[in-house]
């Protein structure tokens, strides 16, 4: 067999080799490309594919780049309600009249040496007349004529307690007298009410009894201010007793 025909095979082989080659090589071609398109239509899952076989980010278009998913949190639209606890409550402080805030005698039987100790020691006092709970004998209502006293630093203590609490006159006194009294020495209307022997009780143990369950349900934010014990027998935990007050004692200011 002479050389010349023994290449030829060779040469056919080759051929056939490379034509092979060629069509593996079409298909593979032809498989990247479907490839990339679904990749391009679906990047998040063939991208990861992708990469698990060795292939990197930078190889496909952006628009094949897997994105990171973003959590968005709804953001409230107004702000949070004001938790803070409201405000207390005004105190209702309950005021007694007599021997607490001022002591009253009937002029006429007044001492002169005290009224001029009372004086003499700067006490405040008026001269005022009030309608007597008697009358005479032609059925007319009779008039007193009183000396009023004002305990030391009276009209301060009012004014300043009214910045922070109510104010409310309770006295066993009768509105004929207790009424023009008040009126002379609240110019300012600083009692929000007044409370005359009418609105006291009766007890067992005590008449003129106040008791507080008539201005208030709530014990909590509520005083009586007041010289005789006796008047808190119904709320005794609400009771502040103070010291009697008299023309005697000019210069005790315990209650302001």
């Amino acid at each position: 067999m002479s050389a010349a025909t023994e290449v030829a095979p060779v040469q056919q082989r080759g051929h056939a080799t490379a034509a092979v080659w060629r069509a593996v090589s079409g298909w593979l071609g032809l498989l990247f490309q479907i490839l990339l398109r679904i990749v391009r239509g679906t990047p998040s899952s063939w991208a990861q594919l992708l990469s698990f076989v060795g292939l990197r980010h930078p190889l496909l278009p952006v628009a094949a780049q897997a994105q990171p998913e973003v959590a968005f949190v709804q953001l409230p639209s107004e702000a949070p309600a004001d938790t803070s606890p409201p405000p207390l409550r005004r105190l209702t402080v309950v005021l007694d009249l007599d021997e607490t805030l001022v002591c009253a005698y009937e002029s006429s039987s007044l001492p002169a040496t005290l009224r001029t100790q009372a004086v003499e020691a700067r006490l405040h006092c008026f001269d005022m007349e009030c309608a007597s709970p008697e009358k005479d004998a032609e059925g007319r209502q009779r008039v007193n004529r009183v000396t009023v006293f004002e305990r030391p630093g009276l009209h301060e203590f009012l004014q300043r307690t009214s910045e922070f609490a109510d104010l409310v006159l309770f006295t066993a006194g009768l509105e004929g007298y207790a009424k023009p009294l008040v009126d002379r020495i609240d110019a300012h209307n600083r009692f929000i009410r007044r409370l005359y022997r009418p609105s006291t009780v009766t007890t067992e143990y005590r008449e003129h009894v106040k008791d507080l369950s008539c201005l208030s349900k709530d014990f909590r934010r509520i005083v009586l201010v007041d010289n005789n014990p006796y008047s808190f027998l119904l709320q005794p935990l609400n009771g502040i007793p103070c010291i009697t007050f008299s023309a005697g004692q000019p210069v005790d200011d315990q209650v302001c």
